[in-house]
């Protein structure tokens, strides 16, 4: 019954309250304030009634007390963003005393070997747990058609892996495992004579180059490649080696193609010479190709599954915990991704540093629970 309905109802029964025979009206007054206390009843009643029907069979509607306080809002979150989920990409180039500005990545270099120390023991210090390593042969001559450089001892990644080993032993060492950067033609693999990607021969190769970095020390080696197979093909090279025990193998189970590496490829230099990344790359569209990738490198021997880009692949990311609900899921924020949130923040179209949360809480709630992302310098602030 509603307040104004209640109140009419009391007052009517009052005025047409019965009265013995022969006895005098109540005058005027007293009318008056019977009919105010009838009111005053009414009224409180009505408060009760309306606060029972906003509550009752409906409590769980009553939510804003669970995220009323700051501490209690951060409890709401399945899993929060702390300084050992997050992996910091590197560019390591082969020129030991460079130290040159990335144009098109904001605040991202590529460095010389020389250069690798200084920059990493305050980010160490102030609670960094990991990187992930990629190589910048830029000298001429290095790059061929099979990628012969990137193994090579004397390169810019096994000779970080071994310093970062010396210099920081509590850091974690991921390393990407790719051709793209070291073959004369930019792709990610060997090529056949039409052009096209020899899956096989590729295959080899790769698994080759992933154990040579885990002989130079890398606690994880990462092949971001894409080709059929990698993962069983370095999963058996690791354990011919007597290694697969201590070395994590992370797979770029559902890396898509599309526009937002242009940056990654500025600082690597490995934009392909012709043609693209689309028929080994999984298309924009993909999701029951990127389900099947990732069933079939986990079942190959994936430690960790990778997805690839992480904001707009959300639903991938969900995907990739509900098959591997027992792994630990990574999600790669690229160099797109990350140019694209400068530039907006730059345009005034929202803070910084309220965008790097809300998209890292995203990727997290999607289900991941690493992170590789190059705002992590200024996350190490950030959560502190």
């Amino acid at each position: 019954m509603s307040f104004s309905s209640l109140v009419q109802d009391l007052t009517l029964r009052d005025s047409s309250a019965p009265r013995r025979r022969g006895e005098a009206s109540v005058s005027t007054v007293d009318d008056r304030a019977s009919r105010t206390s009838h009111i005053s009843r009414a009224m409180s009643y009505a408060s009760t009634a309306a606060t029972s029907v906003s509550v009752s069979g409906d409590i769980s509607s009553q939510l804003h007390a669970g995220y009323s306080h700051p501490l209690a809002r951060s409890w709401q979150a399945e899993r929060q963003l702390t300084k050992s989920m997050l992996i910091y990409p590197l560019f390591m180039s082969d020129q030991d005393d460079e130290e040159v500005l990335i144009p098109s990545l904001p605040n991202q270099y590529r460095r010389g070997i020389n250069k690798l120390v200084p920059f990493l023991e305050p980010l160490v210090h102030k609670g960094l747990r990991s990187v992930i390593l990629f190589g910048v042969p830029l000298r001429q001559g290095t790059k061929d058609a099979l990628g012969t450089a990137a193994d090579d001892p004397e390169g810019p990644v096994i000779r970080s892996i071994r310093l970062l080993r010396q210099r920081f032993p509590q850091l974690f060492i991921v390393v990407d495992v790719c051709l793209c950067e070291y073959t004369s033609h930019g792709h990610c693999g060997i090529l056949r004579d039409d052009g096209s990607l020899n899956n096989q021969l590729s295959v080899d190769r790769i698994s080759d180059v992933a154990i040579a970095y885990a002989r130079a020390g890398a606690h994880c080696v990462a092949p971001s490649d894409m080709n059929d197979g990698r993962i069983r093909a370095i999963k058996l090279k690791l354990i011919e080696e007597g290694i697969a025990h201590n070395v994590t193998l992370m797979s770029y189970a559902a890396k898509f193609s599309g526009c937002l590496y242009g940056p990654f490829r500025d600082a690597a230099g490995s934009a392909p010479a012709f043609g693209d990344r689309r028929c080994y790359q999984l298309p924009p569209g993909g999701r029951g190709l990127a389900r099947r990738a990732i069933i079939r490198d986990i079942n190959e021997g994936a430690d960790i599954i990778m997805v690839k880009p992480a904001s707009q692949y959300l639903d991938i990311i969900s995907d990739a915990k509900d098959l591997g609900k027992d792994l630990p899921i990574a999600a790669y924020q690229v160099s797109g991704e990350f140019a694209m949130i400068h530039a907006a923040a730059k345009a005034g179209v929202f803070d910084l540093k309220e965008m790097a949360f809300e998209t890292a809480q995203g990727i997290l709630r999607a289900g991941a629970t690493i992170l590789i992302t190059y705002f992590t310098p200024e996350f190490l602030d950030w959560i502190e």
